[in-house]
């Protein structure tokens, strides 16, 4: 039984006119915190009360790790908890600097869990959100990532991504024996979970759309194989042998299908596979190297990098006309193009001058720029929302000595920064849609 049938939405929707206008304006690059105040949910037993604490330490972590989002402390509140019925005293609130407020109650009856919470906009006193929410007891955390993204959506008037999660490769061992391992862990870190053994290397996994199977490469018995895991069950399933792939095909917006490169007659091109019959279609016809491809969110364009140029660039294909179209122009290297969920946007990576980038360009090549740069910086990937960009960092220090890979997490402004805190080493993350 799939997650959501836990759920029971009541939305109390208002006509927009009395809303008030709490909102962020995430497009733009530099922008102070809003201020919120959460409150722990009023609670019918300890169990309950212990519940409401984990649930409002998740949803708080989760709105400051966006950067958009600033949590009071406690110490500011002159009210703890506000009775759910009742409406705040406001002019307590605005004391505090908060500009929206959250408080709700939580109680268990036969192992679920009762959830009901208002937003409020403290300028304006005016409700945003009141909405229930009824889930088993045990998904606590997930239902605080669910009231995260309302949230989020509610104020900036787009799409959350916090109930979301990221398949990695997970490295350890020396250099010259590394055990690279499938895992798969919530996008604030929780709920780790290795997927294979280690017995046989594995790299570059891709979600399928609904976010439910992954397809990995791996070299198991020296053979680049393509594995098909179903995350709901664990069982997996070989695709086939592909030599000379190096990346793992990605799915289709619709997961009917998947893009791939295949090196094949010593040249390397672009072929659509069909996951019902198997059969495969060439789409690009170069005596050079295509690779790397993605398709857009419509699944009528892809994108991809190829050297038909002179070196590394960009390209742009329409399915339909089979219309091939350059975007990137500028120095150096690019590579690993991926379409962001959103349409609007392509990550790449590229180097120049012996340092590595993580940039975004509009589709048509238009609006390059850097969002992180490192000695090293790989696979790019993009959040549901498309407005956080992760990717794996290897960084050079003084002395020459180089990192091991971590995962890092950075947004479109390119100023908030951060590492997912994985067991061991990590890199090839691969960002999940929110989950089902």
């Amino acid at each position: 039984m799939t997650f959501m049938r836990y759920f029971l939405f009541l939305l109390f929707f208002y006509p927009f006119s009395i809303f008030a206008e709490l909102r962020i304006d995430i497009t733009q690059g530099n922008m102070d915190p809003i201020p919120v105040a959460i409150l722990e949910f009023n609670s019918n037993s300890k169990e309950a009360l212990e519940i409401s604490s984990n649930i409002n330490q998740v949803i708080s972590n989760n709105l400051e790790r966006s950067g958009l989002f600033s949590v009071l402390p406690k110490k500011l509140f002159f009210n703890l908890t506000i009775p759910f019925e009742e409406k705040p005293t406001f002019s307590d609130w605005k004391i505090t600097t908060a500009q929206g407020l959250v408080h709700g109650k939580l109680k268990i009856k036969n192992d679920k869990l009762d959830i009901q919470f208002r937003l409020w906009d403290v300028l304006s006193q005016k409700q945003m959100v009141a909405q229930k929410l009824t889930t088993e007891k045990d998904n606590w955390r997930r239902i605080a990532h669910v009231i995260s993204d309302i949230i989020y959506k509610r104020i900036t008037g787009e799409s959350g991504y916090f109930d979301s999660r990221i398949v990695y490769i997970s490295e350890s061992g020396p250099k010259s024996n590394r055990k690279k391992r499938l895992a798969i862990i919530d996008q604030d870190g929780a709920n780790h979970k290795f997927l294979t053994d280690g017995s046989y290397l594995a790299l570059t996994p891709r979600f399928s759309p609904a976010a439910q199977e992954v397809a990995y490469l791996s070299y198991n018995k020296k053979i680049p194989r393509i594995f098909l895991l179903d995350l709901n069950t664990g069982s997996q399933k070989v695709l086939g042998d592909f030599p000379g792939m190096t990346f793992s095909p990605r799915y289709s917006p619709d997961g009917k299908k998947l893009v791939m490169s295949l090196a094949r007659n010593g040249n390397s091109d672009i072929y659509e596979m069909d996951l019902t019959t198997l059969k495969m279609k060439r789409l690009t016809f170069y005596e050079g190297i295509d690779t790397a491809p993605s398709y857009s969110p419509d699944g009528d364009f892809i994108t991809f990098e190829s050297d038909r140029s002179g070196s590394q660039k960009i390209y742009v294909m329409n399915l339909k006309t089979k219309k091939i179209n350059r975007i990137s122009f500028g120095k150096g290297k690019y590579a690993t193009p991926v379409w962001s969920p959103r349409g609007d946007l392509i990550a790449f990576t590229k180097l120049l001058n012996g340092e590595f980038y993580i940039g975004v360009m509009y589709t048509d090549g238009k609006g390059e720029r850097v969002v992180y740069k490192s000695y090293l910086v790989e696979g790019p990937s993009w959040s549901p929302n498309g407005r956080v960009i992760a990717f794996y960092n290897q960084n050079r220090l003084s002395g020459g000595k180089i990192t091991d890979p971590k995962i890092k997490m950075v947004d479109l402004t390119g100023i908030n920064l951060r590492e997912l805190v994985t067991p061991s080493d990590a890199s090839d993350p691969a960002w999940s849609g929110l989950l089902p």
